[in-house]
């Protein structure tokens, strides 16, 4: 006698786990994004606050008169004269312009130019020692510069560069080499090597090769770290306080911005003249601030684009 036949239930899917305290909803991920984003906005907005008042209160303040600024520190200037960026200008803000300018003429262009050439020969080419030039390079980064003040300045007074502008530029050079060397390896191992090979197989020499083929590519990269070189040499005041000092009374002075500041501050002594001083602080802001604004999307790209690769 058979069995009875039974009746099979139909096959079902997965069951959904009951909804209990450990499941996530939609709704709650949605909720998290927008405290995220609320959280990471308003961080935003406050650092923004935090370095746009000072400077809008230091350019306002190259407006207003001594008795204002000692008066109320965030009032209004009531007269909108102009007249004080020149009188700034003729009282040595022009000459520390154009010594700042003159040294990142110098440093800025050679700085890139060893920074790039080694970073390349270090990234694309193998040899012995390799590593241990990198590292090297890497090294000179961590290196306080308080503590090479010493024999620095006596060994610059040996070569006889002190207060020219060739000597600080040198200097400049030195310092800023590591973190070139540094950023531009990383970004030239990102290049592609069928290029590299493609230009040795047309017969271009490897000179050749890294000025017309290997350097374009690499334009993002060496517009980024061009811009935080140039910010940093304009920015520089321990290095050139020791280098840049008049050596007798007849070697003329020959301070950069950063020197000049101090020095008129100190030239105006009891008869104070904050305007003026507010103004030569704004005309030394002002050129940074233009450059790095026109190029922040550049030096964003080069940023990520060697993470990107």
């Amino acid at each position: 006698m058979s069995a009875p036949l039974k009746e099979t239930a139909p096959a079902q899917g997965p069951t959904p786990p009951p909804a209990g305290r450990g499941a996530v909803r939609p709704g709650d991920r949605r909720g998290e994004g927008v405290v995220l984003n609320v959280f990471s906005h308003g961080f935003l907005a406050l650092w923004a606050v935090l370095i746009v008042l000072p400077l809008l209160w230091l350019v306002l303040s190259s407006f207003r008169t001594d008795a204002q600024i000692g008066g109320s520190a965030f009032g209004l200037p009531r007269n909108w004269d102009f007249g004080v960026f020149s009188r700034a200008w003729e009282k040595g803000i022009g000459d520390y312009f154009a010594s700042t300018v003159i040294v990142l003429a110098i440093s800025v262009p050679l700085t890139m130019l060893l920074g790039s050439m080694a970073a390349y020969v270090l990234a694309r080419y193998t040899f012995r020692g390799n590593r241990l030039l990198y590292y090297f390079f890497v090294a000179g980064a961590m290196f306080p510069v308080f503590l090479a003040l010493v024999p620095l300045f006596f060994m610059v007074k040996r070569l006889d560069m002190l207060n020219t502008y060739h000597g600080l530029a040198l200097v400049y050079v030195a310092y800023s080499l590591p973190f070139t060397v540094f950023f531009l390896h990383a970004f030239f191992r990102t290049l592609p090597t069928a290029v590299f090979e493609a230009a040795v197989l047309d017969g271009a020499s490897h000179t050749r090769t890294f000025f017309q083929v290997m350097l374009p590519m690499a334009k993002p990269g060496l517009l980024s770290v061009g811009i935080f070189n140039t910010l940093g040499q304009w920015n520089q005041y321990i290095l050139p306080t020791v280098l840049m000092q008049p050596q007798s009374g007849d070697d003329p002075e020959r301070y950069v911005l950063t020197q000049g500041l101090i020095q008129l501050q100190q030239q105006q002594g009891y008869a104070s003249d904050l305007p003026v001083l507010f103004a030569g602080v704004t005309i030394a802001m002002v050129p940074m601030l233009v450059v790095y604004l026109s190029f922040q999307r550049q030096v964003q790209a080069g940023l990520t684009s060697a993470t990107l690769k």
